[in-house]
């Protein structure tokens, strides 16, 4: 563009540059760019994409240290961190847990009850907790509350906020069954500490007992229960919105109770080491679950919930139905 050959008083350099709109500094850069650096770098970049697809989980220096051994490539692990980020790549590790119980520091906390008490009969140890439910977009907030001996949900709700009102609604289901424990156990986080839902314990007269903090073993038979719903439902349903969670979990809650049988319970389902009557709720919620003509088919793998999940309903999901202690109910065997 720009003319050196020009008669230079006719028209200079210069003013061509100014006319073109760029540094006349610009016209004399030579690029020192080493094209037998950049095909190195190349050559580095697919060799740490076949190493971060084998074992995602390596960091810069796992990465660093696979990248001499393997390919005999020695590079500094900040020069590997930089060019993961360039790749958009990280390290699959644990990551700061999402804590769904916060702790408020006005609340009373009580006393941890448990330690070295023998639990082994139903309504000794009631417990609670809430977990987080990952969907395609978002989060809903699961609380349940469980016989400590016999693995049994007494009831659950579903909220899309993680406010107090669904735990205190979880633990009133669970009572109005006509039985109680002589001990409830919870973590410390705000909504089991706090004066509205001590007060429906209170009034109870059942034994308050809380975790100590970041002692998850102390309420270990709630956190095996979310291992176990997330592996056997959430994880391979996929569930896309909270009305979906809603149906999918009134259906696998029931098969839990009802039809899941346990080795530590002498092969017994938890509902019938608890004496937990199904009902016709129950019955449906698993005649349903056995059907595969009701199922969405999206293609993608994500969405299983029956059609009614479409459309709008209540996030709050219907407590356990359950009755007074009575004699064990035959089950039909799981055709599904």
């Amino acid at each position: 563009m720009v003319d050196r050959e020009n008669d230079i008083k006719a028209i200079p350099i210069v003013r061509q540059c100014d006319l073109l709109g760029f540094a006349r500094s610009s016209l004399y850069y030579e690029s020192h760019r080493d094209e037998l650096a950049a095909t190195s770098e190349v050559q580095l970049l697919h060799a740490m994409d076949a190493l971060y697809t084998d074992r995602p989980s390596r960091g810069r220096r796992g990465m660093s240290d696979a990248l001499s051994r393997e390919f005999g490539l020695v590079v500094n692990p900040k020069r590997v961190r930089r060019l993961m980020k360039k790749l958009g790549l990280s390290a699959v590790y644990p990551k700061p847990r999402v804590n769904t119980s916060q702790p408020n520091k006005q609340h009373t906390k009580y006393p941890y009850l448990l330690r070295n008490l023998d639990i082994t009969a139903p309504d000794q140890v009631w417990c609670t907790d809430i977990t987080y439910i990952r969907m395609y977009r978002g989060f809903a907030y699961l609380a349940c509350v469980m016989d400590w001996a016999t693995r049994c949900v007494l009831s659950w709700e579903l909220s899309n906020t993680l406010d107090t009102s669904f735990c205190i609604t979880a633990l009133e289901n669970a009572l109005a069954l006509g039985r109680k424990p002589e001990i409830f156990n919870t973590d410390q986080g705000c909504q089991f500490t706090s004066e509205a839902f001590t007060k429906v314990l209170k009034d109870a007269e059942i034994a308050i007992s809380m975790d100590g903090v970041g002692r998850a073993f102390d309420n270990i038979m709630i956190e095996r229960l979310w291992r176990t719903v997330k592996y056997e439902d959430v994880y391979i349903r996929g569930y896309e919105t909270p009305a979906e969670a809603r149906l999918g979990l009134g259906r696998f809650f029931p098969f839990y109770n009802h039809l899941r049988s346990h080795t530590s319970l002498n092969k017994l389902t938890p509902a019938e080491a608890y004496g937990l009557a199904i009902t016709a709720s129950d019955e449906k919620a698993l005649a349903t679950r056995a059907s595969r003509s009701r199922i969405i088919e999206t293609g993608d793998g994500r969405s299983v919930a029956d059609r009614a999940a479409v459309a709008p309903v209540a996030l709050r999901a219907p407590y356990a139905t359950a009755a007074e202690p009575s004699p064990l109910v035959a089950i039909p065997p799981y055709s599904g």
